[in-house]
C-alpha cells in the first residue's frame, strides 16, 4: 500500500511520508547524505538530506515536538528510514582494511572490521524498515550556529564538547556514531550535565513507545512499526 503526503504529489513506498510533510519544525541533520559522518562521504541511496520515516513513526515525533517545545527544545533527526544499498556499503567500508585519521575520530579505540561483533554496525538494520530513528535534541535558546568543516582536524568523538566536531545540540557526552563505551547511554564516565541530557531524550521518547538502544544514545526504535526491510533510494521532496 502506497502513502501519497498530503502536502504534495509525492509518493512513497510502504507507507512511508517525508518527516517535513507531518512536521517542519523538527529540524533535520541527515548525516549519511553528506561527508559529516564516519565514511566521510554520502552513503548509497542518500539522494538528498531527507528525513523519510512510517507515518506513525512520523506523528509519534510531531507528538514528542509538541511536548518539546513549551522549554524551547527540538528534537534533531540524524538518520531515519536507511536504504538496504546503505547498510551494504558499510560493511564494505567496514571490510576495506583502511582507517583513516577522519575515521578515527568516530572510532578510537576499536578496530573498524571490530564493530559488527561488538554491535555497533548490524548487517540488517531496523533503519531499513521504517522502525528505527537517531536523533538528538537543541536548546533552541543556545548558540548552534557552529558548522562541521571536513578540513578541520577534531578531536575524537569522546573529547570535551569544544575539541570535537560541532553537533549543533546539546552535549550529550559524545558525537554521534561514537563508537565507544562512553557512548553507551549508561555510561558512567560522562558528567552529570551530560547524563540529563541523554535521561531527557530518552524519557522523551519513552512517552511515545520509542525504545533505546543501550550502545548508542541518539538510537530509538519503535517496536511493530516497520517490516520488511525496504531499498528504495531517498531523493528529493518535491516542494
Amino acid at each position: 500500500m502506497e502513502f501519497a503526503s498530503p502536502a504534495c504529489s509525492q509518493t512513497l513506498p510502504g507507507g512511508f511520508v517525508f518527516l517535513s510533510d507531518i512536521d517542519p519544525t523538527i529540524i533535520q541533520d541527515i548525516r549519511y547524505a553528506g561527508p559529516n559522518n564516519f565514511i566521510g562521504r554520502p552513503l548509497a541511496g542518500y539522494g538528498a538530506a531527507e528525513c523519510v520515516v512510517k507515518r506513525d513513526l512520523g506523528l509519534a515525533l510531531k507528538s514528542i515536538q509538541q511536548q518539546l517545545a513549551p522549554r524551547e527544545l527540538s528534537l534533531k533527526m540524524l538518520d531515519c528510514y536507511r536504504p538496504v544499498r546503505a547498510v551494504r556499503d558499510m560493511v564494505v567500508w567496514a571490510h576495506n582494511g583502511r582507517e583513516t585519521p577522519a575515521e578515527r575520530r568516530y572510532n578510537p579505540v576499536f578496530s573498524k572490521k571490530d564493530l559488527f561483533r561488538l554491535g555497533y554496525i548490524a548487517e540488517r538494520s531496523g533503519h531499513s524498515t521504517g522502525a528505527a530513528v537517531d536523533l538528538t535534541l537543541v536548546d533552541l535558546k543556545a548558540d548552534n550556529s557552529a558548522r562541521f568543516d571536513p578540513g578541520n582536524a577534531y578531536a575524537d568523538c569522546t573529547a570535551p564538547e569544544s575539541a570535537r566536531a560541532p553537533e549543533g545540540s546539546v552535549d550529550m557526552g559524545t558525537g554521534y556514531d561514537c563508537t565507544d563505551v562512553k557512548s553507551h547511554t549508561a555510561a558512567s564516565s560522562i558528567t552529570a550535565a551530560q547524563r540529563r541530557w541523554r535521561n531527557e531524550l530518552v524519557a522523551a521518547m519513552a512517552r511515545k513507545g520509542f525504545v533505546n538502544y543501550s550502545k548508542e544514545w541518539w538510537h530509538f526504535s519503535l517496536p511493530g512499526a516497520g517490516r520488511p526491510a525496504y531499498d528504495f533510494p531517498i531523493t528529493p521532496r518535491m516542494r
